[in-house]
């Protein structure tokens, strides 16, 4: 995880990474008297729209919200098709995703998901490593906290090593051992469905991000959508700490 820079400070310029928790396809589909599923599908097809129009933008990064750590816990039924539909995607969308040179990475518990979908995450992450016009990040069976833990268990046992004082440890060392060390902070977290909280996503990599929210449910979600936030993004003033101008 790269550090946010104090020059970017002052005059607004567009975000270079983008994050969205990608919130309310249950509820759109519960609107329209159809199953949860209908919703995932339609919410697949908000994804599409979004890459492409988050490109046009010259967005370098677009981080997606697609499963929670805590996702785990809900039916069976909607695990197995939100997994079935990860695998359609991985397989029928990295042809296009490479011939745009588009960069793919996943973040998160990758050991909890099935062999398959692990399978398919390397070949898409190997086949797409050299490009370089956006990276499409996906955080899957992610949790911030449980990132945070696991970067601390591995600076703990150098310590335990004796290779690293207590007093050594700093924050960029902390970040360097999350997953996403070498991708920069998001500058822009937008959440959709109107709720106003984070869920466990990205907590210590958004500390300085601007935060819009939406009431737009995810499925509904379109290139206005993403350009409307943008937008909102460039009238605000980023400080990172620092007092803003009298």
């Amino acid at each position: 995880m790269l550090e946010p820079s104090l020059q970017t400070a002052g005059p607004a310029q567009p975000p270079q990474h983008v994050a969205i928790i990608m919130d309310g396809n249950g509820r759109w589909a519960k609107q329209r008297g159809l199953p949860r599923t209908a919703g995932h599908r339609q919410g697949a097809e908000a994804v599409r729209k979004v890459l492409r129009a988050a490109v046009d933008a010259g967005i370098s990064y677009l981080t997606l919200y697609s499963f929670s750590s805590e996702n785990w816990s809900r039916p069976l039924e909607e695990v197995r098709d939100l997994m079935g539909l990860l695998k359609l995607y991985l397989r029928s969308e990295i042809s296009e995703l490479n011939a745009n040179g588009i960069r793919i990475r996943v973040i998160g518990q990758r050991e909890r998901l099935s062999r398959d979908i692990n399978d398919l995450i390397d070949q898409a992450e190997r086949t797409t490593a050299g490009n370089v016009r956006m990276t499409l990040v996906l955080a899957l069976s992610y949790g911030g906290r449980q990132e945070i833990t696991e970067a601390t268990r591995k600076i703990a046992k150098s310590v335990q090593a004796g290779e690293l004082k207590p007093e050594d440890i700093t924050p960029e060392m902390i970040a360097g051992h999350l997953d996403s060390h070498d991708i920069p902070d998001p500058d822009l977290v937008i959440r959709t469905s109107g709720e106003q909280r984070l869920s466990n996503f990205l907590p210590w990599q958004t500390a300085y991000s601007e935060l819009v929210f939406t009431d737009r449910l995810w499925p509904d979600f379109s290139r206005e959508d993403l350009e409307a936030a943008v937008m909102e993004y460039l009238k605000r003033e980023r400080r990172f700490g620092t007092t803003g101008p009298v």
